[in-house]
């Protein structure tokens, strides 16, 4: 009777472990899908790589891949997905610009929130722009400001790179500074001429320009190229940048100082942009300073403060308890090597996406095959993939939906860490992946 027992009970164990296999890897009867993976594994770029990847059938809720999808990459822009579903969540349908209280004298205090797109040249309507010009004293508290200029473990000697402008307390302008493709070096906002030196003679157009990294001290130097304008950020860390450029573009009195602004029921607030208008520009251009400034407004909106790394931990300790694998967390761009995420982890953020948010609203967010960052690959599969890209040096990620030829919406995410070999192969081997499950389930 013992014997028979046992026997029952092993016969059981292997059939549990049979459905958890089967959970994990889901053949199609329609095609081969081991063949599909081993095609993609055997790519000769991913030799000596780090490779995971999971596809979910949000239908059936089972995967019909799961490679590694418990184990740790770094992401890259991907992070971008985690930071776009942060903000849809806490955000609403419109961006606080500022928020401020009228003193009896008629001096406007001011707290600012962070919002990237104040005087930002992708958006033409500037409520806070309004709004600040007719005051006459304005006094700009800086006591939210928790954080620093650059995220944790950014490359520090990319930072006159366009893509890597500093995050601060109220962006102006996208925090850079935009040099003119003419023959002299000419910057906008023009409150840089005066902070542009020209030590060297610049001959027929050929310079570039330059920035001390502890400073907004630029210089045009010779180069062997005709100057084709330029965009470089400009250094947040300056105390009186802020100041002295809201002053020269609102032609008024701006006073900073350190006070807490109570959040009182007479507080009045300033609403920019749709969040979405943002959102989409963040996600089709992977662009980092939205990411960032945007993950900081959600700081000052939960927390009364903007620290990316408070936030972080308190996200991480409330919201995304979900997740199959705790990440490691360090910012809302994805420009950290510091970042660790797994495949697991961003199918389960995707799935809540899709769970929480209209279907409409999230395939207008992400870019299809064509577009954005997705413009040169899945041209053919425009409306059945939806995702955001990421790449840093030796680590491509691709995470989003598909949408497969029976009808079927698949999650997926296929993240790849310490390539040596080509990342655009690597790029196009996954994109004949997907495309072959969305061909053939």
């Amino acid at each position: 009777m013992n014997l028979r027992i046992a026997f029952l009970g092993i016969a059981l164990c292997v059939a549990l472990l049979s459905c958890h296999t089967q959970h994990k890897i889901q053949i199609s009867a329609n095609y081969n899908s081991k063949a599909n993976q081993d095609t993609l594994m055997s790519s000769p770029d991913l030799n000596g790589a780090h490779i995971g990847f999971a596809v979910y059938n949000t239908s059936n809720k089972t995967y019909l891949y799961n490679f590694q999808g418990d184990k740790y990459f770094i992401p890259a822009s991907n992070i971008k997905i985690v930071t776009c579903y942060t903000v849809m969540k806490f955000l609403g349908d419109s961006l606080l610009g500022i928020r401020y209280v009228v003193k009896p004298d008629s001096t406007v205090e001011v707290e600012a929130n962070g919002d990237p797109t104040f005087l930002h040249p992708d958006f033409k309507n500037q409520p806070v722009f309004d709004f600040l010009k007719k005051q006459k004293t304005i006094l700009l508290t800086d006591n939210n400001w928790k954080s620093k200029g650059w995220g944790m473990g950014w490359s520090w000697d990319d930072y006159e790179s366009d893509y890597m402008a500093q995050r601060s307390l109220m962006p102006i302008y996208g925090n850079v500074v935009h040099f003119n493709k003419i023959n002299r070096p000419t910057p906008s906002p023009l409150y840089f001429q005066k902070l542009l030196g020209n030590e060297t003679d610049i001959n027929n157009g050929k310079f570039e320009i330059k920035r001390d990294i502890g400073s907004n001290r630029f210089s045009a130097v010779p180069s062997p190229n005709i100057f084709a304008g330029e965009d470089i950020p400009f250094y947040t860390g300056d105390q009186e940048l802020l100041i002295n450029l809201l002053e020269d573009t609102l032609h008024n009195k701006v006073s900073p100082l350190h006070f807490k602004l109570d959040r009182y029921p007479d507080i009045v607030k300033v609403y920019t942009q749709p969040t979405d208008s943002m959102l989409k520009i963040m996600m089709h251009r992977s662009d980092n300073f939205f990411a960032e400034q945007s993950l900081l407004m959600v700081s000052n909106e939960l927390l009364a403060e903007m620290s990316t790394s408070k936030l972080i931990d308190s996200l991480l300790k409330t919201t995304f308890t979900f997740l199959p694998q705790k990440p490691k967390w360090v910012d809302g761009s994805g420009l950290s090597r510091y970042n660790l995420f797994t495949p697991e982890d961003f199918v389960a953020i995707l799935n809540k996406m899709k769970d929480e948010f209209a279907w409409d609203r999230i395939t207008n967010i992400l870019a299809s095959g064509g577009s954005g960052t997705l413009g040169n690959y899945y041209k053919n599969s425009s409306g059945k993939i939806y995702a955001k890209t990421g790449s840093l040096s030796n680590n491509v990620a691709l995470s989003g939906y598909l949408i497969t030829k029976s009808g079927n919406t698949l999650t997926f995410s296929v993240l790849v860490s310490n390539y040596t070999g080509s990342g655009t192969n690597i790029r196009r081997a996954v994109e004949k992946f997907l495309n072959n499950v969305m061909d053939n389930q």
